[in-house]
């Protein structure tokens, strides 16, 4: 295992996290409560890991995850992840996944078939709760049938995948918006 390291930065939707290590990011962490649970969370799948201040490469990512979730239009889909250890049925679906433009949805039952099995709903949405990168395999932009929201397990829950698809500006007309529900001082700036 090559060595891993990571870092915090400030997002339009709060603090996030990233790892990584030679291969690439191994790990992109949305908001949490404190930044002490993320660190947790990222000392618990790298123990090695040390916080540092990100090379070139992974600060460039940096700036450009910043950008999207200010409302950019930036698909991340060159942005090299460690997919090591990864099960190949989780590869398939984060490819296509990443293949979901900002602004657009797609359903659990649409990769299902992209996959070649409907049936595969539900293996489809626990792929996507296991997503290391979110943002970068962009599992918000998958909704459950007749466009619901389906589930989500970032901290803060449907909550945030709302706020991330309104911030992409995401046509959501027929889903219920939770983040309506917000306070005004919680809401993006368009």
């Amino acid at each position: 295992m090559d060595d891993v390291a990571y870092a915090f930065f400030d997002t339009a939707i709060g603090r996030c996290a990233i790892a990584w290590g030679a291969h690439g990011i191994k790990a992109l962490s949305l908001p949490e409560k404190s930044e002490a649970q993320m660190r947790s969370r990222i000392l618990r799948q790298f123990p090695e890991a040390g916080e540092t201040a990100p090379p070139p490469e992974t600060t460039a990512a940096i700036d450009r995850i910043r950008a999207l979730l200010a409302g950019g239009s930036d698909d991340l889909t060159d942005l090299v992840l460690d997919m090591e250890g990864q099960p190949q049925f989780h590869l398939r679906v984060y490819a296509l996944a990443r293949a979901i433009p900002p602004g657009e949805t797609k359903t659990y039952g649409e990769i299902a078939l992209a996959l070649g099995d409907k049936t595969l709903s539900r293996a489809v949405g626990q792929a996507l709760g296991r997503n290391p990168w979110p943002i970068v395999v962009p599992c918000h932009r998958v909704l459950a049938a007749n466009g619901k929201t389906g589930g989500f397990s970032a901290d803060g829950g449907v909550d945030t995948k709302m706020r991330m698809l309104t911030i992409e500006g995401a046509g959501l007309s027929a889903a219920p918006s939770l983040f309506d529900a917000l306070p005004l001082a919680a809401k993006p700036r368009r």
